[in-house]
């Protein structure tokens, strides 16, 4: 597989931060539905075992889906306005996301062709100098 030019990578960081903002976007979805749901139904319940497990379930569950998208979407905000700090953010995450099979592997392992190689490191290392 080739290695992403100097030329493509604004394409291809901007792609990856779009990818990263839109699956991590759901993903917070996602957790605040399964908090919302679980929680409310566990008010519903008359059965003090399942409410007390579900008043529990709910929002741990919920908070952690939040918790673990708003690094990416941090990273998709970071690459798509250039910032620096962003590449790092976003290698970290698209390594975290390799296990988020198939999706998750899919994005991680593009992300790692697009954010890895030295024209990338430059693009980033651009915008850091021309920002100070």
């Amino acid at each position: 597989m080739a290695m992403v030019n100097q030329r493509d990578v604004p394409l291809h960081v901007s792609v990856v931060g779009w990818l990263f903002v839109i699956g991590n976007a759901l993903f917070l979805v996602i957790g605040a539905f399964v908090f919302l749901l679980l929680t409310g139904l566990g008010l519903s319940l008359s059965d003090v075992e399942a409410r007390s497990v579900l008043l529990i379930v709910g929002p741990t569950l919920g908070l952690l889906l939040v918790a673990l998208a708003l690094p990416g979407l941090a990273a998709g905000y970071g690459l798509l306005t250039r910032k620096p700090w962003a590449r790092i953010l976003g290698i970290v995450m698209a390594i975290i996301g390799l296990v988020n099979f198939p999706v998750g592997t899919l994005i991680g392992l593009y992300a790692l062709w697009v954010l890895v190689p030295e024209p990338t490191r430059d693009y980033f290392g651009a915008a850091s100098s021309a920002a100070t």
